[in-house]
């Protein structure tokens, strides 16, 4: 059963991943008209990703969520070109995209240093506007937060996703016996010993209807969209949220998972995938794995069995299946190998694309 839900909720405020903001360009200067002066024209709204920020600290710092960028100067006889207004400079996190109040995408910032024109400035007047100014262009944006890392971790709630991060990072998630600990989603980094570094998401558990938004679904699964791979977490004795809700055996639970990111964008099930078998160390695990590793070399042949709600249109191909304990330490040197694995062999496989495609336009005659 879940417990304490109007606490979680409460906390799950913490973390803020969309913003919306007013935004708007200064205004241009007067002109001159005795002397043909042009006004200068007004400031711009810049979006630029840094690193540390967060829409939080946005939030905290800038209460009333306007930004305003200054007007420029008038023209006069000491200067007739009036001076550009002072640009307004916005530090979001990189990982956001910008969109307007209608939920069209004008923009992205995916790296730190990367800038995006939020509201240009008006124009200063002059000759072609009569020497009167121009307003800056005004609109309400969002900025909308989509984690960037290596592996995302998904999973049904109580599925040990947050014990697996703490085991394989630095990182020190709530770890307790009952579902959804996990409300915000943590980062953490898997240290390797020749200093390499892979960024790890833990999102909060899904339950199903997730792609509906049942659980504040979309939350949570806008973060997978921009991992490089998909960690699958699940439980080999089965899960169930509550008394109130079906059993899912382990093999159902994986399913139901697929189908979950397929309803939600089906290609995310075109991302390398891995999957974690965990809590080896109950009872009667060995026995419910070696049924799992049946079930899942040909899931077609077991599909008459199921319902057809569990049935997703495509299943996964997991490149490595690795049972684990994140009580007993069983299997997770062999999983932080395999996640690495994995992301040199994609990397590679991108290098190669990159280079033949690189030749072959060099051997484009022009």
């Amino acid at each position: 059963m879940v417990r304490g839900g109007a606490a979680l909720l409460r906390r799950y405020g913490n973390f803020i991943d969309d913003l919306r903001l007013y935004v708007r360009g200064g205004t241009g200067g007067m002109g001159y008209p005795r002397l043909g002066g042009e006004g200068g024209r007004g400031g711009d709204v810049w979006f630029i990703a840094q690193e540390r920020s967060t829409l939080k600290s946005i939030k905290a710092r800038y209460p009333q969520k306007r930004f305003v960028a200054g007007a420029g100067a008038n023209s006069s006889v000491k200067a007739l070109k009036g001076e550009k207004g002072k640009d307004c400079e916005v530090h979001v996190p990189p990982g956001i995209s910008v969109l307007d109040d209608d939920g069209k995408k004008l923009g992205e910032l995916n790296r730190a240093g990367e800038r995006f024109l939020a509201a240009r400035g008006g124009l200063g007047g002059s000759l072609v506007t009569n020497f009167l100014p121009c307003k800056g262009q005004r609109r309400i944006v969002h900025l909308d937060l989509k984690l960037i890392a290596d592996v995302g971790l998904v999973g049904f709630p109580n599925a040990g996703k947050s014990s697996l991060l703490s085991k394989i990072s630095q990182a020190k998630p709530e770890i307790a016996s009952y579902a959804f600990t996990t409300i915000q989603p943590e980062l953490g980094k898997i240290m390797y010993e020749d200093f390499k570094q892979i960024l790890v998401a833990d999102l909060p558990g899904l339950i199903e209807g997730a792609h509906m938004n049942k659980g504040r679904g979309h939350k949570f699964l806008k973060h997978v969209e921009r991992t490089k791979q998909l960690l699958l977490v699940v439980d080999i004795s089965g899960f169930q949220l509550s008394n109130k809700t079906k059993f899912r055996t382990a093999f159902e639970t994986v399913l139901l998972l697929t189908k979950e990111l397929e309803l939600y964008n089906e290609e995310l099930l075109t991302k390398p995938a891995l999957l974690a078998i965990n809590k080896m160390d109950l009872p009667c695990a060995k026995d419910n794995l070696n049924e799992l590793m049946k079930q899942l070399q040909n899931p077609e042949g077991f599909f008459h069995l199921l319902e057809e709600e569990v049935i997703p249109g495509n299943t996964l191909d997991f490149r490595d299946i690795i049972p684990i304990s994140t009580y007993t330490g069983e299997g997770i040197e062999e999983l932080k190998a395999c996640v690495r694995r994995s992301l040199d062999e994609e990397a590679e496989q991108q290098n190669e694309a990159y280079r033949k495609k690189k030749l072959l336009k060099a051997s484009i005659p022009r």
